[in-house]
């Protein structure tokens, strides 16, 4: 059985299995190589040769417990027809939602526009069938994916008035979970045993939108989820109450971000918990990861708990520290 899935299933406390989000990608030299050959970052995560490489390439250098497709949050939108571009040193520039008819957008469109992350995943499954690794299908979740199909950008740089609009915003997460739904679907039936529902900008909802979008759209997403047979795993960053989106959402695990204090999500929280190392201590000494990943791992000893990270590996990770984190979590 796939360690992870021993985890979040059996609640399985021997166990600390250990993956980390973003473990394909920039900080691997081998993944810059393929990267400065394919400029276009769409293009390449609907590259159905180069995806399963470049998922793969971290499970050759470690001893992770499961590939994570290599894809993207966006891909939602690029199925939906919005234009997703990436900008060097700035991140993503998408379209107006306004120039995409989303009344006519069907299913069987939206599934042909995203075809080859489905046959990408689907080699992927064949290559890991029968080992104890699982295979993580994602998806933004709705009140992230909303926040980039109006703000057309990072959050970060600055915050559309569209999402002070109350109808807008109502209307459009009803579209975004329908289709969501239908991706989390596809990666399902093309392999994926487990899916990750990140809600990257959580910490930036309103008291009305936490209610209204990350609580119900994600529980909505959650149970259907749940009714494929896979677990879902959601990654609420920043969110304000960890204690009470358990509670509301009902994830099978959830991932914490690096803010959080750890004690009291180990005390109060009664589902298998993931993650919550600072990326930034990859960038530290050994010693100093060593003696966080401890910390971590001591406080979750008799708990079910999949080892990660708080937030995403940082571009200027030198994957031997990688390697040496893996091997403290599977020597504990």
């Amino acid at each position: 059985m796939e360690k992870i899935k021993q985890v979040i299933e059996n609640r399985d406390v021997k166990i600390k299995p250990i993956w980390l989000m973003r473990q394909a990608g920039r900080y691997l030299p081998e993944f810059r190589e393929i990267r400065s050959k394919n400029q276009n970052f769409i293009e390449l995560c609907l590259n159905e040769t180069l995806v399963p490489e470049i998922t793969l390439q971290p499970l050759k250098r470690f001893d992770l417990d499961a590939a994570i497709i290599f894809s993207d949050i966006l891909m939602l939108h690029y199925g939906l027809g919005q234009s997703v571009k990436f900008k060097k040193d700035f991140g993503p520039m998408l379209g107006d939602i306004n120039d995409v008819d989303l009344n006519n957008v069907t299913e069987k469109n939206f599934i042909k526009n995203l075809e080859p992350v489905y046959e990408s995943m689907n080699n992927l499954s064949k290559s890991l069938k029968g080992g104890d690794k699982s295979l993580i299908g994602f998806v933004g979740a709705p009140w992230t994916i909303l926040i980039y199909m109006l703000n057309r950008q990072s959050p970060k740089k600055n915050l559309s008035n569209d999402l002070h609009n109350i109808d807008k915003k109502k209307s459009l997460s009803k579209i975004i979970t329908k289709y969501l739904k239908i991706h989390i679907r596809e990666q399902v039936k093309s392999g994926a045993t487990v899916i990750q529902i990140f809600d990257s900008w959580a910490g930036l909802a309103a008291k009305d939108d936490i209610k209204s979008i990350i609580y119900n759209c994600s529980a909505d997403l959650v149970e259907f989820t749940k009714s494929l047979g896979v677990p879902a795993i959601c990654f609420p960053r920043e969110i304000i109450d960890y204690k009470e989106y358990v509670s509301e959402v009902n994830p099978s695990a959830v991932n914490i971000d690096y803010n959080v204090d750890i004690n009291y999500i180990s005390k109060n929280i009664n589902i298998p918990v993931q993650g919550g190392l600072d990326p930034k201590f990859l960038l530290s000494d050994k010693e100093t990861l060593k003696s966080e990943s401890l910390k971590i791992l001591d406080i979750f000893k008799d708990y079910p708990y999949i080892f990660n990270l708080g937030h995403g590996v940082l571009p200027k990770t030198d994957p031997n520290m990688v390697d040496y984190l893996v091997n403290i979590v599977k020597d504990y």
